[in-house]
């Protein structure tokens, strides 16, 4: 671990925003995710959330462009206990559907916590989800297709919501728990100790300010080598 690659990663992961995220449900072509993954690392999205399809399978890890170890990938069994799980933690619910009642997608506001729901390319987001919605978002469309792949525009979205978090100054400083900070740096500097640490049950070792280890617990001596 370089002291340039250790700043690299502190700097990316101090902007990450834990309270915007993306809920893909059934979203079921590897690429489509492998590209929401790429977005979500691009606008500093921590972790997001899926149903079905081949984030909950893991398919799309190996495609993802290696944005795949940035970005975490929670798995639900269903729609309504994503929904409400996200709910019960404060996000407001924002569907890329077309209805009655859907607005610009610029009209939201997303600085307050956010998932962005999306649906399966073939069908789009289901009625079951759209109840589950607190607001119904477009894109405009001004030629003849009705709607863009899924993956770009959750990327319209998202930028959308990085424009106005960016605003607001909110990847001017880390917005992540110290704790949750500390282990997910350790997890992305040192995945294969991270991962021993956690098949083990060690604490993760301490790091110095240049993203050394100050220890190794599985080193004969117990020392970084």
């Amino acid at each position: 671990m370089t002291p340039e690659r250790y700043q690299t990663l502190s700097t990316a992961l101090a902007r990450r925003q834990p309270d915007l995220t993306v809920l893909a449900d059934r979203v079921h072509k590897p690429h489509n995710i492998a590209a929401l993954m790429r977005s979500c690392d691009a606008v500093g999205v921590f972790e997001i959330h899926a149903v079905g399809g081949a984030a909950s399978s893991g398919r799309a890890v190996g495609i993802s462009g290696g944005s795949a170890p940035w970005v975490k990938v929670r798995r639900h069994a269903a729609i309504s206990g994503a929904a409400a799980e996200l709910k019960d933690n404060g996000f407001q619910i924002v569907a890329a559907h077309f209805s009655d009642t859907a607005v610009d997608y610029r009209e939201p506001d997303y600085t307050r916590p956010t998932a962005l729901l999306l649906g399966a390319e073939l069908w789009g987001v289901s009625d079951e989800a759209a109840a589950l919605a607190d607001l119904h978002a477009v894109l405009p469309m001004r030629g003849l297709v009705a709607s863009l792949n899924v993956s770009v525009a959750a990327a319209l979205f998202l930028y959308e919501a990085a424009r106005q978090r960016e605003a607001a100054g909110f990847y001017a400083q880390c917005r992540l728990p110290p704790a949750l900070y500390a282990d997910t740096l350790f997890e992305w500097c040192y995945p294969e100790i991270a991962a021993l640490c956690r098949a083990k049950s060690v604490a993760y070792p301490p790091l110095t300010a240049d993203g050394e280890l100050c220890s190794n617990p599985f080193s004969d001596s117990g020392r970084a080598p």
